[in-house]
């Protein structure tokens, strides 16, 4: 059996972040970083935009603010990234500011799809050349916390400490290895909602401001914006019985693209379930599923005019006149979301689309598309140890997946977070 001081289980920003920290301050540490996808996987290559401010990323149950900030700190010292230019914020400030609504002015940047795979590709390669052991392709299957061996798909590897960083899709895997390893947590929060699609035109904002943060009353927020070359994607969820569903998630190209004159983003309910205490996963995957049911197994795609009119959508009536742009996931189906989408949460995010089209004219265009769901599993919250995400003796649990982030930035620092544990205890 081989024996590594470090493993770590995900090739997202998390486990990168982890990564670059333990081989730069201990180099010839014997460190494996591992994936069961055949390629580095998580929000790198996904978009890949970036958020460098306080409180964008950070759960506030496990981050203070200026924790936060020397953090980030780290971590732009790290990736040296290129903050995009914001203009005109004073105009749309005061128009949110006179019906209550907030918008935050973040430090962005952005290199797109390609870009993020470019970045991936050149920090894979550079792991290596440091003395890591990249596996591609291997799955991490169980541990034994009290021997500290890992099983994976290829083999059992011991280790000093294990990081686990599976992300935002590894979310049911990390309840399985949790409960394997006697790790306490609990899941009681879900983020649902919808993404929206429209011409560049009628959300002009994002000549100004790349991914504008609004945060609306209700707990509704919106969320990964993109523009220029922006198309809206599908993500596959398995359930425990072998099922699927799909959420819908927002993706653009590099500046170096053409633009198609799209814009998408994510409009967010947090739901905080209480008494009884349910598991969030399972109302996401609940609402997921029956999605997928009045969807023909896929999303549903809706109209604005169709919605406002009360009446669904059809596939004929994506066309022509006020329906003038084809939408970017001509998989969705189109039909009537008010079928599948909670009412409480629906009238959340029509609230918050109303109050949105009054600061920025024009959203609520009829040819805008709502896609629905757009879900976010990011709301495991185990019970830490320490500071450092040590959920037990030589286990450290990381990234989206964990709750203790929200985003690439996020994700990042709690990798480095980890690592000065590790490094601390040594």
């Amino acid at each position: 059996m081989e024996r590594y001081d470090v493993v770590i289980v995900g090739t997202g920003p998390a486990g990168l972040g982890a990564a670059f920290e333990l081989l730069a301050r201990k180099p010839g540490m014997r460190l494996l970083i591992l994936d069961k996808n055949e390629y580095s996987s998580g929000g790198l290559r996904n978009d890949c935009k970036m958020n460098f401010s306080w409180p964008i990323g950070f759960p506030e149950y496990c981050w203070e603010e200026s924790e936060a900030a020397a953090y980030l700190a780290r971590v732009e010292a790290f990736l040296n990234p290129s903050i995009l230019e914001k203009r005109n914020l004073e105009r749309y400030s005061r128009r949110a500011e006179k019906i209550g609504v907030k918008l935050l002015a973040i430090r962005q940047s952005h290199l797109g799809t390609d870009g993020g795979l470019e970045l991936i590709k050149r920090l894979v390669a550079e792991l290596k050349d440091r003395g890591a052991e990249v596996s591609l392709g291997e799955k991490a299957l169980s541990l034994d916390a009290e021997r500290r061996v890992l099983m994976t798909s290829k083999r059992e590897a011991a280790y000093g400490n294990l990081v686990v960083a599976p992300g935002r899709g590894g979310f049911a895997y990390l309840q399985d290895l949790m409960h394997g390893a006697g790790v306490d947590y609990t899941d009681n929060v879900v983020d649902v909602g919808i993404r929206i699609e429209t011409r560049e035109e009628h959300y002009p904002i994002v000549r100004d401001y790349y991914d504008p943060k609004f945060i609306f009353p209700k707990k509704t927020r919106t969320f990964c914006t993109n523009s220029r070359a922006a198309h809206v994607v599908q993500e596959k969820y398995e359930t425990e019985d072998g099922g699927v569903w799909y959420s819908v998630n927002g993706h653009a190209w590099s500046s170096s693209r053409p633009s198609n004159g799209l814009v998408n983003f994510a409009m967010l309910k947090t739901v905080t379930l209480t008494e009884p205490l349910a598991s969030g996963q399972a109302y996401a995957r609940m609402l997921g599923i029956q999605a997928s049911l009045l969807g023909g197994g896929g999303p549903i795609m809706q109209r604005i005019g169709d919605f406002r009119l009360g009446k669904r959508s059809f596939r004929a009536s994506f066309s022509g006149d006020l329906y003038d742009f084809e939408p970017t996931l001509p998989s969705a189906t189109p039909g009537d979301i008010g079928l599948s989408a909670p009412a409480k949460v629906m009238r959340a995010l029509w609230n918050a689309m109303k109050l949105l089209d009054t600061i920025v004219p024009g959203l609520l265009h009829p040819s805008t598309i709502m896609y629905y769901p757009e879900i976010k599993l990011y709301a495991n919250r185990p019970v830490f140890l320490d500071r450092h995400f040590r959920a037990k003796p030589g286990l450290y649990l990381i990234g989206d997946g964990a709750g203790t982030s929200r985003g690439i930035t996020a994700a990042w620092a709690s990798g480095l977070r980890a690592a000065d544990g590790i490094l601390a205890a040594q």
